[in-house]
Parts: structure tokens; sequence; C-alpha cells
């Protein structure tokens, strides 16, 4: 059964604030931590740090989705999460995301105390997770992944066709509108210059009334921009985020918690409207 409270708590918080989504890998191979935190231990040690520097819910993601990364079977992917998700659920009062493609994974993540179900498959990867979603009552992320790369699509309007069609298969699936969130994908089968443009049009998803997760941490087209190596891409990150925030986007997905609560504390107090 899930934990209602919890996931109506930071549903609810995404109408009213910018949210901070703390990234807790339990991988081996994660581009920019893998093998850090995929102890339960260090997991649980590594939540507090970010509960305590202002994350407002922690993603919890036991396969790497970086280009390359090799796939796991959903046994193994399960003891990589559920332990480690049942530590914290006992351990803080703080919501969860699972990080997951698999239906499998995603039932067994929320009966574990996850409330949240981020696929960036765009819940297409495994034809069961919708009814995982509706079945559990969790949240749901839904990205725009494609699969594959196009340059010569306008990326803008294909995601607004895209989600479209994803909300309403959702919806018609039996997940609740107000528990979906919106990810554009940044990263996920797009040109450098499509995750730029995606970045600075995220006002086109408004009309939609659904909150946006911006999930740009460390990612290679901060890269493309700055020529930053992965560990040193920070600044990069944080400007990319505070445009999203701009933009529209309400949930910022992160590793550097603490410095990003330090800068959504500056542009707020700055009295910035956001589109």
């Amino acid at each position: 059964m899930i934990d209602a409270a919890r996931r109506d708590r930071v549903l609810e918080a995404a109408r009213n604030r910018v949210l901070i989504m703390g990234i807790l890998n339990v991988t081996p191979d994660s581009f920019s931590d893998g093998g850090r935190y995929d102890a339960p231990g260090a997991a649980l040690a590594q939540a507090r740090r970010m509960v305590e520097a202002g994350a407002d819910i922690l993603d919890v993601g036991g396969e790497s989705t970086r280009p390359g990364a090799e796939p796991v079977s959903a046994e193994e992917e399960l003891a990589r999460v559920i332990p480690v998700i049942r530590l914290l659920t006992s351990e803080l009062d703080v919501p969860l995301s699972i990080d997951t493609m698999k239906a499998q994974v995603a039932r067994a993540a929320v009966a574990a105390g996850a409330v949240i179900i981020n696929d960036v498959t765009g819940l297409l990867a495994d034809p069961d997770m919708p009814d995982a979603a509706a079945e559990t009552e969790a949240g749901v992320v839904i990205t725009y992944n494609r699969g594959r790369t196009d340059p010569l699509l306008d990326a803008v309007r294909d995601m607004e066709a895209f989600f479209e069609a994803a909300v309403a298969r959702a919806q018609e699936g039996g997940i609740l509108r107000e528990r979906i969130w919106l990810d554009p994908g940044i990263g996920f089968a797009k040109a450098q210059e499509q995750n730029l443009e995606l970045i600075s049009h995220l006002e086109s998803l408004a009309r939609f009334g659904l909150p946006v997760l911006a999930g740009l941490s460390r990612k290679s087209f901060l890269a493309h921009v700055t020529g930053r190596p992965v560990q040193e891409r920070l600044a990069g990150t944080i400007a990319a985020n505070l445009i999203a925030v701009y933009r529209g986007a309400r949930i910022l997905r992160v590793h550097d918690v603490a410095e990003h609560a330090d800068a959504l504390k500056v542009f707020e107090a700055t009295g910035t409207k956001r589109a």
C-alpha cells in the first residue's frame, strides 16, 4: 500500500514552489557517481546529507541510463534498490522516487516505500508500466524520449505532440492527471542543440497545467557548451537549472543539493517572475 500522505505532500508542494530532487544512484556505473553509494549504509549517509542540504525528494536508481550502459536484470535492479528504499523509508521522512523503466521494479519499490515512479522512457519500454503506475497509485514522471535522435526534428513541437499523446494514454490507463509530472528528457535521444532549444522553450509545456521536472545535472550538453568534464559542470548545471526555473520548471533533479538550494534562494529573493 502506497504512503498516500507522503505522495500527496510532494505532489502538492510541486504546484506551489520549486522542489529539489536529490539523485541517489545505487549503481556501480552511473556516469557521475557510480559506485559511491551502492551499499545501503553509504546510501543512507548520502541521503541524510542531501535532506539536510535541502532536498525535498530523493530519486533512487539501480540501473544507469548513461549512453552505452549495460542493461541489468530486474532481479539485480531489485537487489540494489529495495534494501535502500526500505532503509530510507524507515529512517527519513522524505518522499522517495524510483528511477526505473521496469514495471516489476516499480511495483516493488512502491511497496517498499517509494511514492513516485520516474521512467525515463516515457512509460514505453515496459508495456506493463502504465498499469503498474495506475495500480500502485504512485505519482508518475513522463519523460519525452523518442528512443532515437533526429537532428532535423523540430524538438519543441515534437515534445508537445509527444506529451499530448502520452498524457492521454496515461489517463486512459487509469493514472490520475494530478499525479503526473512532465520531463523534457534532456540528454535522451536528442542532438545537443535540441537539448538547449528545449530548455529555452520549457514554457511551451505550461498549457498542460502539470509540474515540469528538469533533469540537467552534469549532463553532456553542458560539456558541449563549456568543454568541462563531468566533475567540473556545477556552474553550468546551476545556470541551466535557473534558466529552466525561469521557463517554468518546478522540480530540479540534481546531484549537488546544497548549491542548488542556495541558488534558488537567491533567485526567489530577486522576485523574478517565472514563465
